[in-house]
C-alpha cells in the first residue's frame, strides 16, 4: 500500500534557513573540546537540514534519517556537558525535544503499519494508513513553520557562539581548551561503565526502564561515531568490535520499543480496530531479543575497553 504524501501546497514552502551551519572539519586527539563540539553538532545539524524537504513530501526513510541525526546532535550536547550548560542551553534542548516528538509520532506509526502489513486485513491497514496521514500533515505543517525556521537559526548561533563559548572563568576556559581525546576517555568509559552495570538486569526491566537503557545504548553507540575520526589503524578493529555489540543489543531493544509503541498506538485505536493490540503481542518473540541484547552486552563486557592509547594525539590518523 503506498505511503500518503503531503500535497504540493504543503511543501511549495520556502527551503529552512541554513543558519550559520558551517562545513564540518575533521576531528584530531589534540583538538580543544569547544572546537570539536562545533566540528560534531554541525555535521549533525547539517544532517537534519539535508532531509527536511523529503521528510517534508512524506518519505519514511528521510524521516528515519532526521530523527537519527537529531538524535546525534542531542547526544553531542550531552557528550560536552558540562562545558555546553549555559543559559540558552535548556531552550535549544526545549525545541530540540519539540522537533523530536513531531518527527516520532509519525514515525512510530510508520513501524507500526509495516508489521501490520505482514499479517493485517486491508481495511485495517487503511485505517492505520489514514491515521498515518493526517499525523505527517502535522508533521509538515511543524517543519515548515516559524518554530521551526527559529529552532534552525537559534541552534546553529549557540552552536558557533552561545554563552558557554565565551564565560571567561577559569573551569570554563579548562573546559574549552581540555584536549578532546581526554575528554572522549573520561566520557566514553563512564557511558560503558553505566550502561553494563544497568543492562545485567535486562530481564528484570519494565517497558520503561528498558527504553532507558535503550537510550544509554545509543549515546554511547553515537558518540563512538562521531569520534570516528580519532581512531588509528590499531584501535579501529576495537571500535568495530564495540560498535558491533552495541548496534546488536540496540537493534533488539529497538525492536522490543516498537513493539511496546505499537501497542499503545493500537490501544488508542481499539474501538476502531479492536483487534489490532493482538499483533504486537508476541512473547516468544520478546523472549528471543532480550536474549540478543543480553548475549551482546556480555560480550562487550568481555571485550576489551578503548584505552587512552586508542585516542592519543601519538595514535591520530593520516590525512
Amino acid at each position: 500500500m503506498a505511503r500518503p504524501t503531503t500535497s504540493s501546497r504543503a511543501t511549495g514552502h520556502a527551503k529552512p534557513p541554513a543558519g550559520r551551519v558551517g562545513r564540518p572539519g575533521r576531528l584530531s586527539p589534540g583538538m580543544a573540546c569547544d572546537t570539536a563540539f562545533r566540528i560534531i553538532a554541525r555535521r549533525h545539524l547539517a544532517a537534519v537540514l539535508a532531509q527536511h524537504d523529503r521528510t517534508c513530501r512524506g518519505d519514511p526513510d528521510a524521516l528515519h534519517q532526521i530523527r537519527i541525526a537529531l538524535t546525534h546532535l542531542r547526544t553531542a550536547i550531552r557528550f560536552f556537558s558540562p562545558m555546553v550548560d549555559d543559559a540558552l542551553r535548556p531552550k535549544v534542548w526545549a525545541e530540540l525535544k519539540w522537533l523530536n516528538s513531531q518527527l516520532g509520532m509519525v514515525r512510530d506509526l510508520d513501524v507500526a503499519i509495516e508489521r501490520m502489513a505482514s499479517g493485517g486485513k486491508l481495511a485495517e491497514l487503511q485505517h492505520w494508513d489514514d491515521k498515518r496521514a493526517e499525523s505527517h500533515r502535522l508533521l509538515a505543517r511543524a517543519l515548515q513553520s516559524a518554530r521551526y525556521r527559529r529552532l534552525v537559526e537559534q541552534t546553529s548561533g549557540w552552536i558557533e557562539g552561545g554563552p558557554w563559548s565565551t564565560r571567561r572563568s577559569k573551569e570554563a576556559i579548562r573546559l574549552r581548551r581540555c584536549p578532546l581525546a581526554n575528554h572522549a576517555m573520561v566520557q566514553l568509559t563512564d557511558w560503558e561503565r553505566t550502561l553494563l552495570r544497568k543492562a545485567r538486569k535486562l530481564r528484570k526491566l519494565d517497558v520503561e526502564k528498558r527504553h532507558k537503557l535503550r537510550i544509554l545504548n545509543k549515546r554511547l553507540t553515537y558518540s563512538i561515531e562521531s569520534l570516528e575520526d580519532l581512531f588509528a589503524d590499531k584501535s579501529l578493529k576495537k571500535q568495530k568490535a564495540i560498535l558491533k555489540q552495541l548496534r546488536k543489543a540496540q537493534k533488539a531493544l529497538g525492536q522490543l520499543n516498537d513493539d511496546a509503541r505499537g501497542q499503545a498506538l493500537a490501544a488508542s485505536l481499539r474501538e476502531a480496530v479492536p483487534e489490532a493490540a493482538i499483533r504486537f503481542l508476541d512473547h516468544k518473540r520478546e523472549k528471543k531479543l532480550l536474549r540478543t541484547a543480553s548475549m551482546a552486552y556480555r560480550k562487550l563486557d568481555k571485550a576489551k575497553p578503548l584505552r587512552p592509547s586508542d585516542l592519543t594525539p601519538d595514535a591520530e590518523p593520516k590525512p
